[in-house]
């Protein structure tokens, strides 16, 4: 499940639209709940509308399987499954919200502006109790959507034969020595980097530059972008320019085929399959992607390396459930919520196939989980032992992350920054810009 991966192709519904998809994309469970009960109840009967999404790993059966367990824990409930048309829930859901329908659950939305505006209910200690990382994204100092999932974002993921035909012998530990490993790729006809971001799928640029903000700016000044909300920062600092300067240097050193910028995320993924790159730095939900279909050479995993050496993993925890401070009975919502997503197999289904490293404390996963995932899954306990993990830049949604709309933006001008349209000073006086914009 990409938690972060909610931008892009904003869906022209009117409000008409959205109210025929809440009538007609419904999967109902217990059909005789009324929605009648009070707010303060968790008992009784309530007819409850859900926002979920669809991807070829998560597929319709994925989703009404799980709403039927947890319907079958709590009685009384009947779901109506609402299917976001597009990767942009965040979109969907305000618009839904606009018109007065802002669904009772909703799945993998980012909290950040409903929760200012008092449209959602925050989850209580006792309700976050069995989270590893019960109060990560607070807002106002609360926690508005269930931490259930964490993933690193990006890894590399690299074609192993490529890196021995090019006489690479393991993994680079320092930048310096990513960049030879680079060169000696190049050397040998093969393109280091896999990277996309076309049509809708803009958002899949970024994750190089992810890498290098978590590494060059988080790794030295965690809160950042919490300064840069505050004014105590600019994107056209250095701090920020050089990990941006890094990725317009790559591809102008051809390590980056810019050309690939056309590509859909799927089509990107696939051009990784197809060797047609070395390298793909992308989250950990590929993991389960590439054991459940092997391509035809062996894949390992590191972590972008950092100047110095020092290890360091950018990561989300976060995706779950937030309940609408206006359902019909916020109790019971809260409860058909919880009962989701602490159900196991409806966990072990999303690890399998959608590489979730789940974020509960008594949560252990299927024992038959692949090389790939195993070693991404590894790598992330490794950074948490390490104190090595630091926020993924652009995919914050608590206080001090970007305001609505901006990561948008940022993926628009990582195009221009790869492209050679904008330099990093540029890149940084346009973000500044947009931000400027967005917080009016």
């Amino acid at each position: 499940m990409r938690l972060g991966v909610t931008r892009s192709t904003r869906a022209a519904l009117g409000v008409t639209a959205i109210a025929t998809a809440l009538a007609l994309t419904s999967c109902a469970a217990g059909e005789s709940g009324s929605g009648g009960s009070s707010q303060g109840s968790g008992k009784g009967n309530a007819t409850l509308t859900f926002l979920t999404f669809e991807t070829p790993n998560l597929t319709a059966k994925y989703w009404d399987d799980a709403i039927a367990r947890a319907s079958a824990a709590v009685p009384g409930v009947t779901v109506k499954k609402l299917v976001a048309p597009s990767a942009d829930r965040v979109g969907y859901a305000k618009q839904l919200a606009a018109s007065g329908q802002l669904p009772d659950i909703m799945i993998g939305v980012s909290p950040n502006g409903f929760a200012q505006a008092g449209q959602l209910a925050a989850w209580s200690d006792t309700e976050l109790a069995d989270f590893v990382s019960p109060h990560t994204n607070p807002i106002g100092g609360k926690v508005y959507q269930l931490p259930y999932n964490s993933q690193p974002t990006p890894l590399v993921y690299y074609n192993k034969a490529d890196f021995a035909a090019a006489g690479i012998s393991a993994p680079p530990k320092t930048y310096a020595e990513l960049l030879d490993d680079c060169a000696k790729l190049k050397a040998k006809g093969i393109t280091p980097f896999v990277v996309g971001g076309g049509g809708k799928d803009t958002w899949a640029d970024m994750y190089p530059l992810i890498a290098t903000v978590g590494t060059d700016t988080y790794r030295q000044t965690p809160d950042w972008l919490s300064q840069k909300a505050a004014g105590k920062v600019k994107f056209t600092d250095p701090q920020f320019t050089k990990p941006a300067a890094k990725i317009a240097d790559l591809a102008k050193n051809g390590y980056i085929d810019t050309s690939g910028l056309s590509r859909s995320y799927a089509d990107t993924e696939q051009a990784f399959r197809d060797n047609k790159g070395a390298m793909y730095p992308m989250g950990s939900w590929f993991a389960a992607s590439a054991d459940a279909k092997k391509p035809g050479f062996d894949i390992g995993v590191f972590a972008w390396p950092s100047d110095d050496g020092s290890f360091v993993v950018p990561a989300y925890t976060g995706g779950g459930m937030s309940v609408s401070s206006k359902a019909s009975n916020v109790d019971l919502a809260k409860k058909w919520a919880l009962a989701f997503m602490l159900d196991k197999t409806s966990l072990d289904n999303s690890v399998k196939t959608d590489g979730s490293i789940i974020a509960l404390k008594s949560y252990t996963p299927p024992s038959d989980m692949g090389p790939v995932y195993t070693e991404t899954a590894q790598l992330y306990q490794q950074a948490v032992k390490q104190k090595a993990i630091v926020d993924a830049f652009s995919i914050e949604t608590g206080d001090g992350s970007m305001p609505a709309g901006l990561p948008d933006k940022a993926a628009a001008g990582v195009a221009d920054l790869i492209n050679g349209k904008q330099t990093a000073d540029q890149f940084g006086a346009f973000l500044d810009s947009e931000w400027a914009k967005a917080s009016r």
